[in-house]
C-alpha cells in the first residue's frame, strides 16, 4: 500500500490535504463540544425549577410537623399540608426535572449535529478522491515493479510516448518521438512514473 506520492511537490500538497483534514474536523468537534456546553447552560433554567417546587415542598412538610402535635386536628391538618405540598411543589419539582432533561438531550443533539453534519460533508468530499489516488499508487507501484530491465523500460517509454498528452512528455524531453526511435529511454520513463506519481522504477 503506498500512500503518497515520491515527487516532493505532490507529496508535500498530499500531507497539506491530510492535514487539513484532520484540523478541520478537530475544529468541528471543538465547535460540537462548544455548542453542547453553550445549550446545556440553559439547564440551570429547569434546575431552578426543579428547586423551587423542592423548596415549596419541603417548607409545607415543615409547617405540617409542626402542626402535628396539635390536640385533635394536628394529625389532620399535618397530612393535609403534606398533601398540598406534594402536589403543588411536587408536580412544580417534576416539571423542573423534565425540563432540565430536555435541555440535557437538545445539548447532546445540537453538539453532534454541529460535528457529524459539516463533519460528514467535508469526509465525503475529501475522502473518496484520497483513496482512489492510494489506490492508484499502488496500483502503479505494483505495475511498475521490475521496470529496471532494458525491455521493460522499452515497453514504459512506448506507453508514455503515446498516451501522455504532449505537453507532459515535452516538460521532460524536447523530442519524445525521436528518444522512442533512437532508443533513448530515460526522458519517457520518467514522464510515465512522474504521471505515476513515482519517481524511480520500484524494485522487482
Amino acid at each position: 500500500m503506498r500512500f503518497y506520492p515520491d515527487i516532493p511537490s505532490r507529496r508535500a500538497a498530499t500531507i497539506a490535504r491530510d492535514v487539513t483534514l484532520l484540523l478541520l474536523l478537530v475544529l468541528l468537534a471543538w465547535l460540537g463540544v462548544k455548542v453542547h456546553d453553550t445549550v446545556d447552560e440553559l439547564s440551570v433554567l429547569g434546575r431552578g425549577v426543579t428547586d423551587a417546587g423542592n423548596s415549596v415542598q419541603s417548607s409545607f412538610r415543615s409547617a405540617a410537623d409542626a402542626v402535628d402535635g396539635a390536640p385533635l386536628i394536628g394529625p389532620r391538618l399535618g397530612g393535609g399540608l403534606r398533601e398540598a405540598g406534594a402536589g403543588s411543589g411536587g408536580k412544580v419539582a417534576e416539571v423542573g426535572r423534565k425540563g432540565e432533561d430536555s435541555v440535557h438531550e437538545t445539548a447532546a443533539l445540537l453538539g453532534w449535529l454541529t460535528f457529524l453534519v459539516p463533519g460528514g460533508l467535508l469526509v465525503a468530499w475529501m475522502v473518496p478522491p484520497r483513496v482512489a489516488q492510494v489506490r492508484r499508487l499502488t496500483a502503479a507501484s505494483q505495475a511498475l515493479a521490475g521496470a529496471g530491465s532494458f525491455e521493460r523500460r522499452r515497453l514504459l517509454a512506448m506507453r508514455a510516448a503515446f498516451s501522455l498528452p504532449y505537453a507532459q512528455l515535452l516538460a521532460h524531453t524536447r523530442d519524445p518521438l525521436g528518444d522512442l526511435e533512437h532508443e533513448r529511454y530515460d526522458a519517457l520513463v520518467a514522464a510515465a512514473l512522474d504521471d505515476a506519481g513515482l519517481r524511480r522504477p520500484p524494485a522487482g
